[in-house]
């Protein structure tokens, strides 16, 4: 038989070895070996077989996770949760992932402004009010009996001392840190990973758009981002309003997030990504770019200070060259995404919306005033 002959001389017990002197051959210490019942020349192959090596198992290595089409691993920043459980599968047609993030960035960004030119609006109105209910409030507290150590008062003096700004961001650092608790639970993880971080070849493309904007695993990188928010709140709010300060955050972050998105299917690095940073780097490059003489320095290094401007270009500079570098320890595209957004909002995007805003406000304001009262007929 052929195929047995080969066996025999491919495991080195054929015919083709020669006997060697003194000594027996392969095939009687075969026989000597082997059971009775397997001495034929039939069953000859099995017995010789394993005088062979055995072939080492192979080693199975663990799967890769969120690898671009480059084939190499994504390298894993420090502030990102770990994604190895989670795989992300790049689209065979990336600029189609794009189209729906689009649509959603345009949409999101119109609602929130028109959202704010009718809380602007309201506003105005609420307004008149509002300060007679004060006048009555401060008049009431001053006839009310006094109550010493009352947890609630001392609260509420904190609030009123605060200004405009850092009363609006509060909600916001509130918000972040709720969300950064949630990444604590254990159960939440992999609603957390497809909800809180944005990536595009995630299945959920949208909705992470503006989650991911509240989301921080790392303590450190959410500390850092809410300082830089609370030290800017007074002066953004004061330039904007609340209303305008409260759109231009939201609308950062789903614009930053988008031209993230259009950087990883350009390069092919399909990382997610999260945190306050794009729409933050929106409200300092406003600020900057509104009060480019303003006096800033680094909270461990005061000694060092710069002027506004020049922390802009320096930012903006590191940025592009992370960007076109490659580095991943932070979204570079995202930060670029919102600080350009911010430049152009502050200098020519303000008076372009709000002069527009006013059919909208039109609009609300004829169907405030033709909705029925509570009791009955029409105003």
């Amino acid at each position: 038989m052929a195929w047995r002959g080969w066996a025999q001389r491919g495991w080195g017990c054929g015919q083709a070895w020669a006997q060697p002197a003194g000594g027996r051959s392969c095939e009687e210490l075969t026989a000597a070996l082997a059971p009775p019942r397997l001495l034929g020349r039939r069953f000859n192959f099995f017995i010789q077989q394993k005088c062979g090596f055995r072939k080492a198992p192979r080693k199975v290595e663990p799967r890769r996770s969120d690898t671009g089409t480059s084939g190499e691993a994504y390298k894993r920043s420090a502030l990102i949760p770990p994604v190895e459980e989670t795989v992300f599968y790049p689209s065979p047609y990336p600029i189609r992932t794009l189209v729906k993030p689009l649509f959603f960035t345009v949409g999101f960004t119109g609602c929130a402004f028109g959202s704010a030119a009718i809380w602007q609006y309201e506003s105005l109105k609420s307004r008149v009010q509002s300060y007679f209910d004060g006048i009555k409030a401060d008049w009431l507290d001053s006839i009310r009996p006094q109550k010493e150590g009352d947890f609630r008062k001392e609260i509420n003096k904190w609030w009123n001392n605060l200004s405009d700004g850092q009363r609006t961001v509060t909600g916001i650092i509130a918000a972040n840190v709720f969300v950064f608790c949630l990444w604590r639970v254990p159960s939440l993880q992999r609603t957390m990973i497809r909800y809180f971080t944005s990536s595009p070849a995630s299945k959920v493309l949208c909705s992470p758009m503006l989650l991911s904007t509240f989301s921080h695993f790392s303590l450190f990188h959410m500390a850092a981002n809410m300082y830089v928010l609370w030290s800017f709140s007074s002066s953004i709010v004061n330039i904007l309003g609340q209303e305008q300060f409260m759109a231009v955050y939201l609308s950062a972050g789903v614009i930053s997030n988008f031209v993230s998105y259009v950087c990883k299917v350009a390069t092919g690095r399909y990382g997610p990504s999260l945190g306050a940073s794009g729409a933050i780097m929106t409200v300092l490059a406003a600020v900057c770019t509104k009060i480019p003489e303003g006096r800033l320095a680094i909270i461990f290094l005061p000694m060092f200070t710069f002027t506004a401007g020049n922390a802009l270009k320096a930012i903006i500079a590191m940025d592009t060259a992370g960007m076109i570098l490659g580095w991943k320890f932070f979204d570079h595209a995202a930060h670029l995404g919102g600080a350009l957004f911010g430049i152009w909002y502050i200098t020519y995007g303000h008076e372009l919306i709000w002069k527009n805003r006013e059919p909208l406000v039109k609009i609300w304001h004829e169907m405030r005033t033709n909705s029925p009262k509570k009791g009955g007929g029409s105003k």
